[in-house]
């Protein structure tokens, strides 16, 4: 595997860059493995938030055809997605559906530990599942999850939070719910910048020349008009893991 940049700084942000899309969903997977075993190693269990798109995805297929996965207890591992579309659950369209079809759901977890979003099938509204998402990770006693993994939509986007959109400014709330969203389907639910930012690692994962202004700016630090990414950092490291096409702009 060929990087052309190696864990390069950018301000407080460290940008890897690789040749595609498949070598770079392979190196996440590689890195992620190793994330989760060393949070295991240090604290018992690993809290990770997942992604939807075609390479949060991807990777999920990158993890199973990895030997190293073996390292993981994935019985002690606490899944989370950063944001949901308000639909049923089994519904084609959700994050976890797509990601389980990639493999996610050939991992041996704990599903006490997978914590899904409640669509309208079993919530009355947005409103109260983003309350109820909130209440299971408070009784999670999750201080930050270990690995925030978060896509980065041509818009800027992050999880459902759409630059300049009104769910933007949540505060105090772990989730929130988001009508209108400008990318179908119009409901969602999101985890706040907030909640995003109480993370020990924070990774963008983004492939694609059509991204490339979004994470120039992300990596700029833009306005939450303009780039939500820009908003959300870890704790202790903020990674932009990014395919060629996607750093043309850098």
């Amino acid at each position: 595997m060929t990087e052309a940049k190696d864990d390069s700084p950018v301000g407080d942000v460290e940008i890897v860059v690789h040749p595609g899309k498949q070598e770079l969903s392979d190196a996440i997977a590689a890195r992620l493995v190793t994330s989760i075993a060393d949070a295991q190693a240090a604290r018992g269990v690993a809290h990770v938030s997942l992604t939807g798109g075609s390479l949060g995805s991807d990777l999920w297929a990158s993890v199973v055809a990895l030997p190293a996965r073996s390292a993981v207890d994935w019985s002690r591992v606490e899944l989370w997605w950063g944001d949901e579309r308000y639909l049923p659950a089994g519904d084609a369209d959700r994050n976890d559906v797509q990601n389980d079809a990639a493999g996610l759901a050939s991992l041996p977890l704990d599903q006490a530990r997978v914590h899904r979003v409640l669509g309208p099938d079993a919530s009355d509204s947005a409103e109260a599942s983003a309350a109820a998402y909130g209440e299971v990770m408070r009784a999670s006693g999750a201080g930050a999850f270990d690995v925030m993994i978060l896509g980065v939509g041509p818009d800027g986007h992050v999880a459902s939070l759409f630059p300049g959109h009104p769910a933007q400014q949540s505060v105090d709330a772990i989730a929130v719910a988001v009508h209108d969203s400008p990318k179908p389907p119009p409901d969602r639910v999101s985890l706040t910048f907030e909640a995003l930012r109480r993370s020990r690692e924070v990774w963008f994962i983004v492939a694609g020349a059509d991204k490339a202004e979004a994470v120039a700016n992300g990596v700029a630090g833009a306005d939450p008009a303009v780039n939500s990414a820009a908003q959300v950092k870890g704790e202790q490291r903020t990674l932009w893991l990014i395919d060629k096409d996607a750093a043309e702009n850098l």
